[in-house]
């Protein structure tokens, strides 16, 4: 094991709140492993050792980072996610596959996918934007957190208004998907894309509102105007 991963890990368990960790479970309905520690706690950690590890070649450090996401645990995936993103004016094309492999291998709740997919992957897609249609793979994956990382990944580019058709053609693919993961990402990916272009995102919402979901239909209307509000949630 790396000695920076030892000392991570270390500091983890010292600062370990069985509190906390107990409260955490809360938010998920799967299971999950964390040591229980404040997220401000845990970027805290990432920030302090990141000085130790910055210096070294990218490869090092996604190794690293494999290290931390084979342990299954939340705040060691938060770190990772801490991490990467500080890495994008060294990111190459074939990087989304190893985010992909990432993604597809240890990503197994709400929290570990929005945090590394929020800013990684939007980062790599504001970069290489030529690769977004690789989203559309991810959103036919079997595995829901793929799904739901097919969504989540343009949440932050959606908001400077990049990227619309494609926040169409992800919902499309999503749209009546029966996971409600999977729903509330494609519903917050339109709600971002509303942001900046909340006609469009009304007409998409009203077309599809008879087989949309009604937990992605709420999320997709939350930052409009009550007029469009009610009359999207109208029935019939």
């Amino acid at each position: 094991m790396d000695q920076v991963i030892a000392a991570i890990r270390m500091e983890l368990k010292e600062k370990a709140d069985p509190a906390i960790r107990e409260s955490s479970k809360r938010f998920f309905k799967e299971e999950i492993s964390c040591y229980g520690l404040k997220t401000a706690d845990v970027m805290a950690i990432a920030k302090r050792y990141w000085k130790e590890v910055r210096s070294r070649e990218k490869s090092d450090i996604f190794a690293l980072c494999e290290e931390l996401y084979g342990s299954g645990y939340l705040e060691e995936a938060f770190i990772v996610s801490n991490w990467v993103p500080l890495l994008s004016d060294r990111f190459e094309p074939g990087d989304l596959m190893v985010f992909e492999h990432w993604i597809d291998r240890w990503i197994s709740n709400w929290a570990a996918c929005d945090g590394f997919c929020n800013h990684t992957v939007g980062d790599f897609i504001t970069k290489y934007p030529d690769q977004v249609s690789v989203l559309k793979r991810w959103a036919v994956s079997p595995n829901r957190w793929m799904r739901r990382a097919a969504c989540v990944s343009l949440i932050i580019p959606v908001k400077h208004g990049e990227f619309l058709s494609e926040v169409f053609e992800l919902a499309n693919l999503v749209l009546t998907d029966p996971d409600d993961m999977v729903q509330k990402g494609y519903g917050w990916l339109l709600k971002e894309a509303s942001r900046k272009h909340t006609p469009e995102v009304f007409a998409y919402v009203m077309k599809n509102r008879a087989v949309m979901p009604r937990t992605a239909l709420r999320y997709a209307i939350e930052l409009m105007p009550k007029e469009l509000r009610s009359e999207a949630m109208k029935k019939g």
